[in-house]
């Protein structure tokens, strides 16, 4: 069988053990997840996940790869947007995709991929400033003043998400907005 066909069951199945994995690291951390864990938690037996992977830092890689992908495709869609339609996306998306980022926020996760959300929002947001103000990129201020932006927004992400999402995401889009546009305007 050619393992690059991707036909629905091989969508399912890798759907099942990300699903799985993303779980187990809001449990505990990398290092001590099997391949036994992720293979009864996503309802399959060993082989099938040794057709799909490697090892479960192989899995780790290819799952980060392809949230990282998804992340990036939406960041280049908000950077068209204004303030408010921004957040409402931003947060509309965490909330459609609560599990990756229960697992993102997780202290059991590798601090990589939390990591690299930042710099990709950071790097969206310099980009915008340096386009409204026609500074360089380089500039340090705007270095600073993007990465308290970005790391503003995360840190209310994740207590909405560490909350269970318990907040309208309404007042979530509400709160960032309202917050952003105070820093924005002493920048």
């Amino acid at each position: 069988m050619d393992e690059k066909k991707t036909d629905r069951r091989t969508i399912k199945t890798r759907k099942a053990i990300y699903n799985a994995l993303m779980e187990l690291l809001i449990e505990k951390p990398l290092h001590k997840i099997t391949v036994q864990d992720i293979s009864t938690t996503a309802d399959i037996n060993r082989a099938t996940f040794y057709k799909h992977f490697l090892d479960i830092y192989d899995l780790y890689d290819q799952m980060e790869q392809d949230i990282l992908i998804e992340w990036g495709m939406l960041v280049l869609k908000l950077q068209e947007l204004r303030s408010k339609e921004f957040f409402d996306n931003l947060a509309g998306y965490v909330e459609k995709n609560q599990n990756v980022f229960k697992m993102v926020f997780s202290s059991n996760a590798p601090g990589q991929l939390r990591a690299k959300f930042e710099k990709i929002l950071d790097g969206l947001l310099k980009k915008i400033e340096s386009e409204k103000k026609g500074a360089n990129l380089k500039d340090i201020k705007l270095t600073y003043q993007t990465w308290y932006r970005s790391q503003g927004c995360i840190a209310i992400l994740t207590k909405w998400v560490e909350d269970g999402l318990v907040q309208p995401k309404d007042f979530i889009v509400k709160t960032l907005s309202e917050l952003d546009s105070n820093t924005e305007k002493i920048m």
